[in-house]
């Protein structure tokens, strides 16, 4: 799919964003790999380690729509990974999360639907099924925006999908890198929001293979939940300092004690495949037998009703053994 074209990565200075890059330079012959961030020193350390002649590095913000018009002239795919994260920024700088979350997902929309771009995968969240949280909100604005763009402009060739899914382990901001940085200060026991916490766990990697899985499949409207193990925050701890009871410091603003696919209401659009769960939108844009068989002659199965995919009722649990194994995979 991607040899001799032109690929775009919005966010792509990310840990997401490096690990694409890698595996699409590994695996095709792309015309051009444009990564679009905000962030100059990080463009300009991804140069020297991604110094290929297809690559190319634009300065801009998804806030600025004219600049995304500008680095999507003759583009065919896009990845949009761009987004403000942090949960308790949110609470307070609710605003600065409209700007990005919610106004750069219509920018991306109008300005690869003017470049005729082909396909685009939004990367989404858990965080925004059932939200708690203001990010968590402007997560699940952002998907329904992506979803409804398909119909947009009668005419349009560009198709517009969504892949969700939780935690990313060593992804900038979580907790990964916070519990090494404080290990690294000589903290003797980790801070944890509560006991019985847990959380969807996927390694950069497997993030990588769920967009390009997303990319073959897609038909446009679909939303792509990969199957991935859960994590006890807990036993996370015990992976970084084995023996030491963690500090519990409570839940943070808007954050949940566990955290879940799809609402309990949306269990009549999911279908199960081998690797993955498909949500179809809630109007099909498109006959539901479209999503019913992928790529690969796959049929889905419909889940039971009220079914939710719940990282505490996850029937595949990491152990702390798979838990270090995984970050040092991704360190």
């Amino acid at each position: 799919m991607f040899n001799e074209a032109s690929l775009l990565i919005t966010g792509g200075t990310g840990t997401f964003g490096r690990q694409l890059v890698r595996t699409i330079l590994s695996r095709y012959q792309p015309r051009r790999v444009i990564v679009f961030s905000r962030d100059e020193l990080k463009q300009s350390e991804m140069q020297r380690d991604f110094p290929q002649r297809c690559m190319r590095y634009f300065i801009g913000d998804v806030r600025d729509e004219g600049r995304l018009h500008q680095a999507l002239q003759g583009v065919d795919y896009v990845v949009h990974a761009a987004a403000l994260k942090q949960v308790p920024t949110a609470e307070y700088n609710p605003s600065e999360f409209v700007k990005t979350n919610i106004l750069g997902a219509q920018h991306i929309i109008a300005a690869t639907i003017a470049n005729q771009v082909k396909k685009v995968i939004d990367l989404s969240s858990d965080k925004a099924v059932n939200p708690t949280s203001f990010y968590g909100a402007t997560k699940l604005v952002s998907d329904k925006l992506f979803v409804a763009a398909n119909k947009s402009i009668e005419g349009q060739v560009t198709q517009f999908s969504v892949v969700r899914y939780g935690n990313m382990a060593a992804s900038r901001g979580s907790v990964v890198p916070l519990f090494r940085r404080l290990l690294a200060e000589g903290c003797t026991r980790l801070p944890v929001t509560h006991l019985e916490m847990t959380r969807f766990w996927l390694t950069p990697a497997e993030g990588v293979e769920a967009i390009l899985e997303a990319f073959s499949h897609m038909r446009g409207g679909e939303i792509f939940i990969p199957k991935v193990p859960s994590c006890r925050i807990v036993q996370l701890a015990e992976a970084f300092l084995p023996g030491r009871e963690p500090e519990i410091i409570g839940l943070r603003p808007g954050e949940k004690l566990h955290e879940a696919m799809w609402s309990e209401d949306e269990a009549h659009l999911v279908l199960e495949f081998p690797g993955y769960y498909l949500l179809r939108p809630p109007a099909a844009l498109v006959a539901d037998s479209v999503y019913a068989v992928n790529s690969q002659g796959e049929s889905g199965r419909a889940v039971p009703a009220g079914f939710v995919y719940n990282s505490a009722a996850n029937p595949q649990f990491l152990s702390v053994p798979e838990l270090r194994r995984m970050l040092e995979e991704s360190h």
